[in-house]
């Protein structure tokens, strides 16, 4: 009989615990690099323009000619330290988010015709004449930059990602550093409650309050973190390139895992028709055979006949067992009848080392799903058996949101690699074709922990919680 485990429930709650906190840690960090590569392209400029202005101001002692001049060489200053900033801005968001989030964004810049010198020795730009060759390319550069998109999607974000960062993060700074500020106050002020009680009560209540208000930004801030992200990507990727880069690739995906899916299908044909043609057939055959040489024994040698009548319920007993086991190898009877979970119990029943499962499944993913996540729990828990030296294995089948979440953790001596053998390279493609995703955590040492993630919706949503030993 299945019971709750408690144990299990208080460590699926301190893991949720844990990666809420690892997260917001991540995402505030993320944060604040944003907000910090943000400031060279507004306040290099904004300082050059002014020291510019306050530096032509003096020597031109005012006047409005020397103030026009000054204002003049302030805006040019700015623009020029500003325009040093645009494509270093744009490439370094690209590259976060390409290192944070796998997303390429693109940088597809149009052609810039090249400068012609004409008969009258004036240069031609493209657009228009002009006799100095340093106006013609200072001309045909701006002509360019604004008729590029990309670069004017650089342009923009060059002055969007400081207003960005203030509208999306300012806030959830404030938050953040003013709940940590307010609990870390509190054992420093005086009774805040009046008639709440002691002063010792007055400030866990402080205490409280500052931890909730700093939680709260926590929470919003990996939201921020992406609404920033999307921003860039709509800004500096505005015809969408990523997108079909993405599509394009997960095309390549599907495509080799279907034919990966192919491939094993065939491979695990030959083997039924070899494990058929070599065991059951062959028992079958003799059998046949030696029921013929009965028939002519029964009235000349009958105690020939009995004895070879006792070799022939022997063979088809083998036979019968060989054809179980070839079923069996093929889709396991119990993982028909009673699904994933108990299916994995009677697996670790069998195995050689002492095996927990721990099963948390509202009800039974679809068939496809349940026997790639078996087969892929039967290859990980028998290279724990035979590869990593460990005592003890413990398998944790839980869905949250959408996926089903297979944890397969031994004891061992660690340092799993996918390159030295085929099991866990066979589990990824297995994974693959249906977009799973297999993730390893070993180190030397150990302990070892493979993580499956199979997206898939389950039928109807009863619960079944568990968890037993092997």
């Amino acid at each position: 009989m299945t019971t709750v485990s408690a144990t299990s429930v208080a460590a699926e709650s301190r893991a949720r615990a844990e990666s809420f906190l690892r997260t917001g840690v991540q995402s505030l960090g993320r944060a604040a690099v944003l907000s910090v590569s943000a400031v060279p392209g507004v306040v290099v400029p904004i300082v050059a323009a002014l020291f510019v202005g306050a530096a032509s101001m003096a020597a031109f002692d005012g006047g409005d000619f020397g103030s026009l001049l000054s204002l003049c060489g302030a805006g040019v200053v700015g623009v020029v330290s500003a325009g040093l900033f645009v494509r270093r801005s744009a490439d370094w968001t690209r590259s976060q988010l390409s290192r944070w989030y796998g997303v390429r964004l693109p940088a597809v810049y149009g052609a810039r015709p090249a400068l012609e010198l004409d008969a009258r020795g004036h240069w031609w730009t493209g657009y228009s004449y002009h006799r100095s060759r340093f106006v013609a390319q200072l001309v045909q550069l701006m002509h360019w930059a604004f008729r590029d998109r990309t670069t004017r999607g650089e342009m923009l974000w060059l002055i969007l990602n400081p207003a960005a960062v203030i509208v999306m993060f300012g806030p959830i700074a404030a938050l953040v550093v003013g709940g940590v500020g307010f609990a870390l106050t509190a054992p420093f002020d005086g009774p805040m409650y009046g008639d709440v009680g002691t002063s010792r009560t007055s400030t866990l209540i402080s205490l409280a309050i500052g931890l909730v208000i700093a939680g709260v930004g926590v929470l919003f801030i990996r939201f921020a973190v992406r609404a920033h992200a999307d921003l860039a990507r709509r800004v500096l990727d505005p015809e969408g390139r990523a997108s079909r880069q993405q599509l394009t690739r997960r095309v390549a995906e599907l495509t080799e895992t279907r034919a990966d899916a192919v491939g094993n299908q065939a491979a695990e044909l030959r083997r039924i028709e070899r494990d058929l043609h070599d065991g059951a057939q062959a028992r079958l055959v003799a059998i046949g055979m030696t029921l013929g040489t009965i028939e002519h024994l029964m009235d000349t040698d009958p105690t020939a006949a009995r004895e070879l009548l006792s070799e022939a319920r022997q063979s088809s007993v083998k036979a019968l067992q060989e054809l179980r086991d070839l079923v069996r190898g093929i889709h396991p009877p119990v993982l028909a009848e009673r699904g994933l979970g108990d299916a994995v119990r009677v697996l670790a029943l069998d195995s050689a080392l002492p095996t927990e499962v721990c099963v948390s499944l509202p009800d039974r993913p679809p068939a496809p799903i349940e026997a790639a996540a078996y087969f892929s729990i039967c290859e990980l828990m028998a290279n724990a058996a035979k590869h990593s030296g460990a005592d003890n294995v413990w398998v944790d089948i839980l869905y949250r949101a959408g996926t089903l979440r297979i944890t397969v953790t031994d004891d061992g001596h660690g340092v799993a690699d996918p390159t030295r053998g085929s099991g866990l390279r066979g589990i990824e493609r297995r994974l693959g074709t249906f977009d799973g995703v297999l993730a390893i955590d070993s180190t030397s040492g150990g302990p070892t922990t493979i993580t499956l993630e199979l997206p898939c919706e389950l039928s109807s949503p009863r619960t079944s919680t568990s968890s037993e030993k092997g």
